[in-house]
């Protein structure tokens, strides 16, 4: 198996495993818990990535600890590429997520999710010009047309309230963070970081930021408390490991086949979602649904492919051979 091959798996895998991280954890987020009070329905999405994270940093310093590397870990945070994956941390974490939730809180879940659904084009836009990463015609088609369906998929009308732009402004922030997450740690991996350091890095210091800045910002310790002692914790830890799974296929897909590539992989998630939605709690397929879902899919294909893998033609020459 080439090195092209198995970043696009890992990309795969990485979606597979990040849509059964947000179904669950929107399972998670239903319980009665984190429906009490409006502080805590506001607090839920921060607090719980802040445990997501931590968890999966521990998952991530296990799994390194087995394979004689977690003091390696560690050491490669004080060197120069560790250091951008840090950046690249902050970028995707607190920056990324927190604008996401604000974002949701002022203008919806909708809009929200439609504007963010924007990074990979983003991301591209900085791999090109930093990293050279240089995609042809077909490729960038792919991305747009897999970043046309999500923003369908997405977008539902209705009317925003009076911090509308505050909203926007948050949403373009969560954009920004998560498109460059991808790059900076792209940049990062290119000397001696592999994707496991960079991964353990990426969690340990996004946990790190939320728990000791971010959730006091916003007075969470005290909810924080409360769910230390309940019994979601145990599920939050379990979805953690499918966190740290879905990242560690990120990441190495990041590194393999380049960021804009290891993005058009794992935005697929959506339409992962959306059948594992299915699957396990019976949630509704419409039209819309599926048409957009396969078209999320066939984007991310074309973005990813070589031109002579695009080439129907020479792909029934082969086969005939």
């Amino acid at each position: 198996m080439n090195t092209k091959t198995k970043g696009s798996l890992a990309g795969l895998i990485s979606a597979i495993t990040w849509a059964l991280d947000t179904v669950f954890i929107g399972v998670i987020l239903a319980h009665t818990l984190f429906v009490s009070t409006d502080k805590i329905i506001f607090l839920a999405p921060l607090i719980s990535t802040y445990f997501h994270d931590a968890f999966s940093a521990v998952w991530v310093m296990i799994y390194m600890a087995f394979k004689g590397e977690l003091k390696n870990s560690f050491a490669k945070m004080m060197t120069r590429s560790g250091r951008y994956v840090m950046l690249a941390a902050l970028m995707g974490g607190p920056v990324g997520m927190t604008c996401y939730v604000l974002a949701v809180k002022y203008i919806g879940a909708s809009y929200t999710a439609s504007i963010s659904a924007v990074y990979p084009a983003v991301g591209a836009l900085f791999a090109f010009l930093w990293l050279k990463d240089k995609l042809s015609i077909r490729n960038w088609i792919g991305l747009f047309v897999s970043i046309l369906f999500i923003f369908i998929l997405g977008y539902s009308s209705g009317g925003l309230g009076p911090n509308a732009t505050l909203g926007f402004i948050f949403a373009l922030g969560s954009v920004f963070g998560w498109g460059m997450e991808c790059v900076i740690c792209a940049y990062g991996m290119k000397d001696d970081v592999t994707p496991e350091h960079a991964l353990q890095i990426r969690q340990v210091t996004s946990a790190l930021v939320f728990g000791l800045i971010i959730i006091p910002i916003f007075g969470g310790y005290a909810v924080v408390g409360d769910i230390i002692m309940s019994k979601e914790m145990i599920y939050i830890a379990s979805v953690g490991l499918c966190g740290a799974v879905s990242y560690l296929g990120y990441y190495k897909a990041i590194n393999e086949i380049g960021p804009t590539r290891a993005m058009a992989l794992n935005i697929t998630y959506v339409s992962w979602t959306i059948f594992f939605g299915f699957i396990f709690f019976g949630s509704p397929v419409t039209a819309k649904l599926l048409i957009c879902s396969v078209m999320i899919i066939v984007g991310s294909i074309i973005t990813v492919a070589n031109p002579d893998e695009l080439n129907f033609k020479k792909l029934f020459k082969k086969a005939a051979a």
